[in-house]
């Protein structure tokens, strides 16, 4: 039996009631059983500062950079802020990857889904959160890309996913996600 895959879900939003969080939760209960997904807050990461790391180093990083180590994978999700992704993630991506040669990101598998109530779909931070994805040696699932837009009448008022099409779509991208997360793990392992 193959082992699970600890999976690290990263939000962008830090709204409670986000359509990037609704998505998320959504994501992860259609994932494949091999999938064992943990959700890393990246709300109370105070904002990267090279004069911290040490003996001042902040709990939340230590929390933060133990958790997304630990993982064996990334799923990201995340609204668009400016044609960007929003402040918060980019920290958490700025706290992870410090100090230098210590980046908690290194080498993992990796799928970013994109999300907003217009219709473009949050294209411009899906994008924009790849390159940096690519820089820090994050191995970014290429196809298919995940793009969910029309947010707003995609959930009840509970935050439930009520759409078949964008269920359908989620489940076959979270299969193809685990597959990504097998091949990287066959085609990197030792020996």
């Amino acid at each position: 039996m193959k082992p699970k895959s600890k999976v690290a879900v990263l939000v962008g939003s830090l709204r409670r009631g986000s359509f990037a969080l609704m998505t998320a939760k959504a994501a992860v209960a259609l994932a494949p059983p091999a999938f064992d997904c943990e959700f890393v807050g990246v709300g109370d990461l105070p904002l990267y500062n090279q004069d911290l790391e040490g003996e001042m180093l902040p709990a939340a990083w230590r929390r933060f950079r133990d958790a997304v180590r630990g993982a064996d994978a990334l799923l990201f999700v995340t609204p668009e802020y400016n044609r960007s992704v929003p402040g918060g993630l980019k920290n958490a991506i700025d706290v992870g990857s410090r100090p230098y040669g210590q980046s908690v990101w290194s080498g993992k598998p990796g799928a970013v889904i994109s999300v907003s109530p217009g219709a473009l779909a949050a294209f411009g931070a899906n994008h924009h959160l790849r390159q940096s994805l690519v820089f820090l040696d994050v191995l970014p699932l290429q196809q298919p890309e995940a793009y969910i837009g029309g947010a707003a009448s995609l959930f009840d008022a509970d935050g439930a996913l009520v759409n078949d099409a964008t269920r359908e779509f989620l489940t076959k991208f979270m299969a193809a996600f685990a597959a990504w997360i097998e091949r990287v793990r066959r085609d990197v392992a030792p020996g």
